[in-house]
């Protein structure tokens, strides 16, 4: 797999476009895959981690919007949890699947078709948890409107909550076979996205797709300051030294499903979660202040 900055002055939205093309050719491979099992997982039980379901909390009867679905395997999993759930995929592919599980698993749910960044168009109404996870955020040009989006579906008192792989594992060279830790990609995202060409779903690591996906960094500043920015209060924020897939090649997995480096090798994170809330509205007669009496 090569990587380089993508050239020219394309405008963001075309290195979208290119990578919801290569998303439609991806998903049909990955949900089909013995990676994916999702025949097995139409016959029962939720794929959440623990980890997830202990900082989110009881879900039971709350709204919850999970952005950038994929296929709707953590979205379906929230709802057998007893959320009442809403995914949002760019993927036409992925939201068809999607939609297909929930035919089997919760009729309730809902599935759109929708860019993140565009998606108060293609939507209405908050949510009481709004949820992503699991190298998403790389796909995002504009982090700033993300956080705006995510506060506008964010009902009051209601929150957000963020799993993703941490921008310092992202700095790593993932073409060293041994194991050893070698920077080589920035930490400080750029204005024009990574172009990486011809790369495999990791599902399907022996068929190649012909094409380059963009991503874009973002720091874990970035990330909390875009979403103070939209109005949100941090609640916490924690780092991991575990990542949900094989983020390097010679990662170990463990017997809770996470993958680590092997020991030796010094600590460092390789994903962060964090939760950011929206305070409730105050009482009308808070928001006017107090009354004259005309005195």
């Amino acid at each position: 797999m090569k990587a380089a900055n993508a050239g020219g002055s394309r405008d963001p939205k075309a290195y979208v476009l290119g990578n919801r093309e290569l998303w439609e050719q991806w998903t049909p491979l990955k949900a089909a895959s013995a990676q994916y099992d999702l025949a097995g997982f139409r016959s029962g039980g939720s794929r959440m981690r623990a980890l997830e379901r202990a900082e989110v909390g009881a879900v039971h009867g709350r709204s919850l919007l999970h952005l950038q679905c994929h296929v709707g395997v953590d979205t379906l999993s929230w709802a057998r949890l007893g959320a009442r759930v809403t995914g949002v995929d760019f993927s036409s592919e992925g939201v068809a699947t999607a939609r297909s599980l929930a035919a089997d698993i919760d009729p309730t749910a809902v599935f759109v078709e929708a860019d993140v960044l565009d998606l108060p168009a293609h939507l209405d109404g908050t949510y009481d948890i709004v949820y992503t996870s699991h190298g998403v955020l790389g796909w995002l040009p504009d982090l700033n409107r993300w956080a705006e989006v995510v506060a506008h579906f964010t009902a009051p008192g209601g929150f957000v909550y963020v799993f993703e792989s941490h921008p310092a594992a992202w700095m790593l060279d993932n073409h060293v076979q041994e194991p050893r830790l070698k920077l080589r990609y920035s930490y400080f995202g750029e204005e024009k996205p990574l172009a990486f060409e011809y790369r495999s779903p990791t599902a399907v690591p022996d068929r190649q797709i012909s094409g380059a996906e963009h991503v874009w960094g973002h720091s874990l500043g970035d990330v909390i300051s875009a979403l103070a920015g939209a109005g949100l209060r941090i609640e916490f924020l924690h780092e991991w030294p575990f990542v949900g897939w094989r983020l390097l090649p010679f990662m170990e997995q463990g017997a809770d499903g996470w993958w680590r480096l092997p020991e030796g090798l010094p600590a460092m994170p390789l994903s962060f979660s964090l939760r950011a809330s929206r305070p409730p509205d105050k009482p009308a007669e808070e928001r006017s202040g107090p009354q004259s009496d005309g005195e």
